[in-house]
Parts: structure tokens; sequence; C-alpha cells
């Protein structure tokens, strides 16, 4: 695969708990391997799971911060710093891209980075030397929104953006807090429910995909609610119609995330 094919390629990467920045094991891995092929992206759109708004909302700070929203865990995860520049000009391109597609999208100058963007990001650009741009999610909205707001911003990986949408493809916080309470074995939807996801992606089957929660197996546990599985959404309306996709990383991190990580090829995109 190209870097060139790679860079027109928006991302669906896992964030994992918190504790990923400090054990980022396979996972973090294959997230510095793919990073690494990249040519330098004029800006990374980065779309969190934990950044939620009514509408669609660009960050348009000139330095974002990093922003600790989580609560009990070790004590230097809240030192980490991710020194990330933002970029007006090119957050007004995202904004702008939204506001054509018929989204009343707004521009938000103070917002910082939270968790579910600078942890990826910090493993991807460990330099912190591409401008970021952070989108927030609607979490209201459901995934055939998100799939058009990606689609509203497909243009702009010809112009040099690269879209990293973060999330996980499990993600139960009652689940998460009896594994490390030291419950037995991980649950069988840990790997059931991903499976059913990559399966319907190689078979570019959007109605189901779309239709998550009625179709796949255990997707309420999966999910109960679903917000960290819509930026996959994103990522997949922002490679557009006929796309192919990669899985570069499959694995389950604290018993219960787990950690696929998907590259969605444009189908005018040569490997």
């Amino acid at each position: 695969m190209s870097s060139a094919a790679i860079l027109s390629s928006p991302l669906f990467v896992p964030h994992g708990a918190p504790t990923f920045a400090l054990r980022p094991g396979a996972a973090g891995a294959a997230l510095s391997r793919v990073a690494a092929a990249l040519p330098r992206p004029r800006a990374v759109i980065v779309v969190s799971a934990h950044w939620d708004t009514e509408a669609p909302t660009v960050g348009l700070a000139d330095r974002p911060e990093t922003i600790h929203d989580y609560w009990g865990f070790p004590r230097e995860l809240y030192a980490i710093r991710y020194p990330a520049t933002g970029c007006k000009e090119a957050g007004a391109d995202v904004l702008a891209r939204l506001r054509q597609a018929g989204f009343a999208a707004a521009g938000d100058g103070g917002r910082g980075l939270d968790h579910g963007a600078w942890i990826p990001l910090r493993l991807m650009f460990p330099e912190a030397d591409v401008p970021v741009i952070p989108l927030s999610i609607q979490a209201a909205l459901g995934a055939a929104h998100h799939l058009a707001v990606g689609a509203a911003l497909a243009p702009l990986a010809a112009r040099g953006f690269l879209l990293v949408a973060s999330g996980n493809l499990t993600h139960n916080l009652r689940d998460f807090q009896a594994a490390a309470a030291g419950a037995a074995a991980p649950p069988a939807y840990v790997r059931e429910f991903p499976d059913w996801i990559w399966q319907r992606l190689q078979a570019a089957d959007l109605p189901a995909l779309l239709d998550y929660r009625r179709q796949a197996p255990a997707a309420v546990r999966a999910h109960p609610s679903d917000e960290h599985l819509l930026p996959l959404f994103v990522a997949l309306g922002a490679a557009g119609e006929g796309a192919r996709t990669e899985r570069f990383h499959a694995g389950v991190d604290d018993y219960v995330m787990a950690m696929d990580a998907f590259a969605f090829h444009p189908r005018a995109a040569k490997d």
C-alpha cells in the first residue's frame, strides 16, 4: 500500500482505557507503524467519542490544551501533556465543508483535546508536529448522521487532510469495572461483535452496519450507548462509496476493550 493511498484513507483507531497512554502494547505499535508510513498531512481532523455536542463543532484553538477527562487512574496519566497546535485556516476549511453539506456546524476556539483524541495522536505523531482539528460527534443522532458528516469531509483528503476517528469496537464500562475487579474471562461478545463489524465492512454491507444495534450479536452489551462506535461511521463516510476496508490491528486490551483499527481506502486509491 503506497503512502499516498494511506493519506487519502480515513482511519478508525482505538483509544482504549486512559492507561493505553502508559501501556500502548500491540495496538499502540500498530498505530505508530501506520503513522510512520504517512506523508506529512496538512492537518489531522480527529473525531473523538468524548466530545459530544448538539451540532457538528470544529475546534479552532491555536494550542488546544490536553484534557484529562478521567478519574481514578494512575497519577502519571495526569502529568502527560500533548503539545499540539491547531490551525484556524484548516479548521475553517473543515467548517466550510460541513456547512456546504447542510450541517448547522459551529466553531469552538477554546476546545482542547480529550483523551480520545490525544492518546492515539500521541502514539501516531509523538512530536506533535502536525496541526490538529478536533471535530465533535452528536451521540443523539445515530450512525447515518455520522456517515453523512464523514461524506461531507471526503473532498478534504485531496487537500492533504487526514481523518482519524477515535473510539472502540466494544465499550461497556460496567464490564470494564468487573474485569478490573478480577472477572474470570472476557465475555464472548468482546470478539463476536468486532468480528461481525469486520465481516460487514469486508462485504460493504452498509445497511447492516447502520442497523448494527438490531443485527449484530450482543450489540447493546458491546455498546450500551453508541458514542464509541459513531466515529467509525465518520471514517467510513469520508472514504466514499466502494471503499475497501483494511483491518490493520485486531486485539483486546483490559479483557473487554476491543482495539481493532481500520483504514478505509477510497475506490480511487491504488495499492
